[in-house]
């Protein structure tokens, strides 16, 4: 495993996460490690995709037209390896 130093930590956010460790019942060391895995594991995380369709839901979506233009334009074959030779 990995070991990280946090130099400069202002001596309120110590304090807050020893509070914090002392009403979980853990170290202040195990609290920093539950705090930076739940931020760097967070569920809620947007992905590109869901993001995008969310944005075209909420500006109308397409119109029959564009949905139509997409389909004239949208390649119908599988995608080929590209060779480089």
């Amino acid at each position: 495993m990995a070991n990280v130093n946090i130099r400069n930590l202002p001596d309120e956010v110590h304090r807050a996460i020893r509070i914090q460790a002392a009403q979980h019942g853990r170290s202040t060391e195990a609290e920093i490690r539950h705090i930076l895995e739940r931020a760097a594991m967070a569920r809620e995380r947007v992905k590109l995709g869901s993001y995008l369709a969310k944005t075209a839901a909420e500006l109308g979506g397409l119109t029959d037209e564009e949905h139509a233009l997409f389909e004239q334009v949208r390649v119908k074959s599988p995608a080929r390896a590209a060779h480089f030779e």
